[in-house]
């Protein structure tokens, strides 16, 4: 099909006939390798679904060799830690809830034109691998890219446009609705994001339609599965130990840590009562979970009652304060509710920016770092660092692209930049708290920024009907996990700087 004034061509059958399934994927000039494989049964003593998503970057594509002693890549460069999240994130909620078989998704990069981005070609392929196999999946979805330059919009820019435009965002579909929305802009209007979030979903459902008849003429038939189900008997034990309105009691708390030790109060009673069965022991987790999730979203979507007592449209307390760190060039704290992050930046030579190897030849250099730590401590947990997880590595570059749009250019500012938001507490959108943060400590440290850059997240609750539905503002972590939408939004007054959505049905 012509996709963006480009052939976009799959070659299905010809290479890795051994995966579940396997595109060989041609946009241009760029070849993609996807396949999509699943485990012959499921992982045991899990409660989540295993999935692996790589996108495999080989210098190879670009005709150049890896630098190093070793002259062969090793570990994933940041740009494929976020490209493997952005393929992730809207194909994940499409699996089945309880498939418990371990699913690697592998897009392995051997080609790159430069006007064709891999990471959309990746995408695509990724989808429609698992669209082709026989690994249950609810699908196809699609993704498209929209730039925007000289104030029209161009689909799947390449990497010279990317570096002018106005916009770089990348919006997931599948047929009946948006999925997955990132994105970063130099201070874009509410309209005109919009509109361009439109444009996507009509080019993905173009897409999904051409998919359709490469599913139709070569799909495997789904594979049966072993399904995860809790016992009524179950539920109702637990009904009994606790009525529905002493649940709502237990998680009626705008404390983290007390609504924890309530719940664990429940499950203790629970297991009083009923340790001797073993088989229900081994549910009580997961059964204590979806009613916890069914309590919460009845209280929101019914009674218009939030967890911890606010308004629909109510922000949690804040409170900020700079110069914490004496020895530090610039540091400041922001706390919403209990998130609560501290942000330091350090300045140095330009000498000094991180130098960047990669596929796109127009980004050798990162004048502005921005780092995001997760310690375990900040959950009340104990767990030994092992450094930056692939979360960590996406928050940090999401807070960077919020805030690159007010950055001075390297001739107002010649120095390098780098912040580090450090989670002291987390109870939802550290993310949205690191931009907070990281807006004040730049101007403590002296760096002339723009404009300051603020950033929330906003939820959603839905109910059968289409009319059924809660917008929340300011979601707390118990309203991020038994909602249906993450919607993150970071800007100046003029305009938004950037966009990361999530939809969970």
């Amino acid at each position: 099909m012509e996709l963006g004034g480009r052939t976009l061509s799959v070659d299905i059958g010809r290479v890795g006939k051994q995966a579940n399934g396997c595109c060989f994927m041609h946009y241009g000039d760029t070849v993609v390798l996807s396949t999509a494989t699943a485990s012959k049964a499921p992982r045991e003593g899990i409660d989540f679904f295993p999935l692996s998503v790589e996108f495999e970057e080989k210098m190879y594509a670009v005709g150049k060799f890896p630098g190093g002693f070793n002259k062969r890549e090793g570990k994933a460069s940041i740009h494929s830690v976020l490209t493997s999240r952005v393929i992730d994130r809207p194909m994940r909620p499409l699996f089945p809830k309880d498939y418990r078989n371990d699913v690697t998704l592998n897009n392995l990069v051997m080609s790159v034109d430069p006007e064709c981005d891999p990471e959309v070609v990746a995408m695509l392929g990724s989808a429609l691998a698992t669209s082709i196999s026989d690994i249950p999946f609810d699908g196809p979805c699609a993704m498209t890219q929209l730039g925007l330059v000289d104030g029209e919009f161009v689909v799947n820019p390449g990497y010279e446009l990317k570096h002018k435009s106005d916009l770089a965002l990348t919006v997931a579909s599948t047929r009946e609705k948006v999925i997955m929305i990132e994105a970063g802009a130099n201070e874009i209007s509410d309209e005109k994001m919009i509109e361009a979030i439109y444009k996507c979903d009509e080019i993905n459902k173009e897409i999904i339609a051409f998919f359709d008849k490469i599913i139709a003429e070569v799909g495997k038939e789904k594979h049966e599965y072993l399904h995860y189900e809790i016992p009524q008997e179950l539920n109702d034990a637990l009904y009994e130990v606790c009525p529905p309105e002493e649940m709502e009691k237990v998680v009626f708390t705008d404390d983290k840590q007390t609504r924890e030790a309530n719940v664990a109060e429940v499950r203790a009673a629970f297991e009083e009562k009923y340790g001797d069965n073993e088989e229900w022991m081994a549910l009580i987790g997961d059964a204590l979970y979806q009613y916890e999730k069914k309590t919460v979203r009845k209280m929101i979507l019914v009674d218009h009652k939030r967890p911890d007592g606010r308004e629909i449209k109510q922000i949690r307390p804040l409170a900020a304060e700079i110069d914490l760190i004496p020895r530090a060039h610039g540091s400041a704290m922001f706390t919403r509710g209990q998130t609560q992050i501290c942000d330091v930046v350090t300045l140095a030579p330009l000498s000094d920016a991180q130098r960047v190897e990669g596929l796109d030849p127009y980004v050798t250099e990162a004048r502005y770092m921005h780092q995001y730590n997760f310690p375990s401590y900040s959950v009340g947990e104990t767990k030994p660092s092992r450094g930056p997880g692939r979360r960590e590595i996406g928050h940090g570059a999401l807070a960077e692209k919020a805030l690159v749009p007010v950055l001075p250019s390297r001739e107002e500012f010649p120095y390098a930049i780098r912040a580090v938001s450090e989670t002291f507490e987390s109870n939802g959108s550290t993310s949205q708290a690191s931009i907070c943060a990281s807006s004040m400590a730049l101007m403590a440290a002296g760096v002339p920024i723009k404009k300051a850059v603020a950033g929330i997240s906003c939820g959603l609750v839905t109910g059968e009907k289409d009319d059924e539905y809660i917008v929340l503002t300011d979601i707390q972590g118990l309203e991020d996990f038994f909602g249906d939408m993450d919607f993150k939004v970071a800007g100046t007054h003029d305009g938004i700087t950037a966009i990361q959505m999530d939809i969970k049905i």
